[in-house]
């Protein structure tokens, strides 16, 4: 029986200043620098999706380390701060984007009074895709998939799987629900859409005992220390809130 896979969740990496709101949707990329130093210094497994799912239902044996690096909307910053670092250690990691909102800036920011910093371009996402980066579905407009009607969610989770699949030439198989909106219907909605795995905002390592379309994170924030970085990674209690756990990945 294994302890889990901690699937890490990023927003942006940066240079911030400092901050007292919104935090857990920024990561300076000095820590970022130095929390995957010290992945790498400790032997940690940086496993893709693929390899998560695999590892899940048994297909593969779990790394006795094993973390999943995720980084959610696709901004430009991803490109500038965070793939350098990756690339140095040679870490995969998934990064989710917004299919009809690619190359324009995160307009949802200005609703709280933020600056709307840049998405990545088409010809960024497929330069990082020759590069080995992954990509997954945000839906298509950023919406919360659990709050509009049914029809429209599920026309949000398909659209974003068929534009990207257009977008990089290649499948789709990974889904990250906007703002960690979801619901078993929503769920489903993605199960039927073609997605192999989903991923949430419910905090935890995720175990066999998950639906696939339903695996918890771990967010890593802007106020986060070495100490407390190492602290997520290591937890293994269950996802806090109402985790939805439908079909054990086991044997699937």
């Amino acid at each position: 029986m294994n302890n889990g896979i901690s699937i890490l969740m990023y927003h942006q990496v940066g240079e911030f200043e400092p901050m007292h709101s919104h935090r857990s949707t920024y990561c300076h990329v000095k820590r970022f620098r130095a929390q995957m130093a010290w992945l790498h210094r400790l032997g940690y497994r940086v496993l893709r999706m693929d390899e998560v799912l695999a590892a899940l239902q048994g297909r593969i044996p779990v790394p006795p380390r094993a973390v999943a690096l995720t980084f959610d909307d696709g901004y430009e910053n991803f490109y500038q701060h965070a793939y350098p670092v990756l690339a140095a250690y040679d870490f995969p990691a998934m990064v989710y984007l917004i299919s009809e909102r690619i190359g324009q800036p995160a307009q949802w920011f200005a609703e709280d009074g933020r600056a709307t910093p840049p998405l990545m371009s088409a010809g960024r996402i497929r330069q990082l895709r020759d590069a080995g980066i992954d990509f997954g579905s945000h839906g298509a407009r950023h919406v919360k998939l659990a709050e509009v009607d049914p029809d429209v969610a599920r026309r949000d989770i398909l659209d974003s799987r068929t534009q990207l699949q257009d977008l990089l030439g290649d499948e789709v198989r990974h889904f990250c629900y906007p703002y960690g909106s979801h619901d078993a219907e929503v769920v489903n909605l993605a199960r039927v859409a073609g997605y192999a795995t989903a991923v949430t905002c419910q905090r935890g390592a995720a175990t066999a005992e998950f639906d696939a379309l339903a695996l918890p994170r771990k967010a890593i924030s802007y106020g986060d220390s070495l100490a407390g970085f190492f602290w997520k990674v290591m937890m293994k209690d269950k996802p806090k809130g109402e985790a939805v756990i439908l079909e054990p990945i086991r044997g699937a």
